[in-house]
């Protein structure tokens, strides 16, 4: 359905975190897909990790997953900061909209607590009006979220995911990397739909055009 997935990762990590699992099992279909991780967060890297330390982990975590190395695209707005550039977000969604025409986006929840994450999936709102939008679930950043639409998963797509979190050296120290806690989620999703695992997402905007 999907032909060209944009995938928009507020920090390095996020879109891995969000929905591995589906960018795993779109690109064992063949779907195209483009990571974008507008933020490398140096501000809060550990102090023992150079500060690009989260540049080197998303080209091999979205390597793992079985993104292109050039569909892999890096910016540097200021971590907790992306109220403060929202115009400048949105001239670079609306940029990459230009260039890439993406037929699915995949964001954040709009009810994501996170200012950073919740600024990109507005502004995402606002760039991508005439393709689906889907916001993808990060549960320690949501008080309530919409499970609209549910991706089946394989055994070997929650691995990659899993695999692609472990390239996160510099993040093992966040519970909700670890591989229990994402094949404990992945099951419950997938309970859900009668499937053994599944990831969810909510459906922003929805259009068919096959």
């Amino acid at each position: 359905m999907f032909s060209r997935v944009l995938v928009l990762s507020p920090h390095t990590d996020d879109g891995e975190l969000g929905c591995g699992g589906t960018i795993a099992k779109f690109a064992e279909k063949g779907r195209e897909i483009f990571y974008v991780a507008l933020s490398s967060c140096e501000k809060s890297v550990p102090s023992e990790f150079p500060p690009d330390i989260l540049r080197r982990e998303v080209r091999r975590a979205t390597r793992v997953l079985g993104i292109d190395s050039e569909n892999l695209l890096l910016y540097d707005f200021p971590v907790r900061e992306f109220p403060d550039y929202r115009q400048d977000i949105l001239e670079t969604l609306i940029e990459l909209r230009e260039r890439l025409s993406p037929s699915a986006v995949l964001v954040p929840s709009l009810r994501d607590l996170h200012q950073d994450h919740r600024t990109v999936a507005e502004e995402a709102l606002r760039a991508f009006r005439q393709c689906t939008i889907l916001g993808y679930e990060q549960p320690w950043n949501s008080i309530t979220f919409n499970t609209s639409a549910f991706v089946p998963l394989g055994k070997g797509h929650v691995e990659r995911k899993i695999e692609a979190l472990k390239c996160y050296e510099s993040q093992r120290h966040r519970n909700y990397l670890t591989p229990d806690f994402i094949w404990s989620l992945a099951r419950t999703r997938g309970t859900q739909i009668g499937e053994e695992y599944a990831e969810v997402f909510e459906v922003i905007r929805w259009v068919l055009r096959d």
